[in-house]
């Protein structure tokens, strides 16, 4: 039998590219002017796809979950104030 905490350890330490939350992915996108099509045919996918990635339905994989994650580092490094909204809509206000 093999070892399985050391399979579950090897699992817990592998890389994994981690997205923004799918409300923030939108945010982000139109804050630099991009349609959905237009990301869709970068990463060469249909443009329902990205509308799942958005909508949190699915998630992109493998080379694409990369450059997608890619994008997404640099416009939040270009527009930090999309990631603001995020955590000011987590707030609930009072009526």
């Amino acid at each position: 039998m093999t070892d399985l905490p050391a399979s579950v350890d090897v699992l817990l330490r592998a890389p994994r590219t981690v997205l923004p939350p799918p409300a923030v992915r939108g945010r982000l996108r139109k804050a630099h002017g991009l349609t959905q099509t237009q990301l869709a045919e970068a990463l060469e996918v249909k443009r329902l796809a990205v509308t799942r990635w958005e909508s949190g339905d699915a998630e992109p994989r493998g080379q694409r979950r990369e450059a997608y994650a890619r994008l997404l580092a640099e416009l939040s490094a270009l527009y930090p104030a999309a990631l603001a909204a995020s955590a000011d809509k987590s707030v609930e206000m009072p009526p």
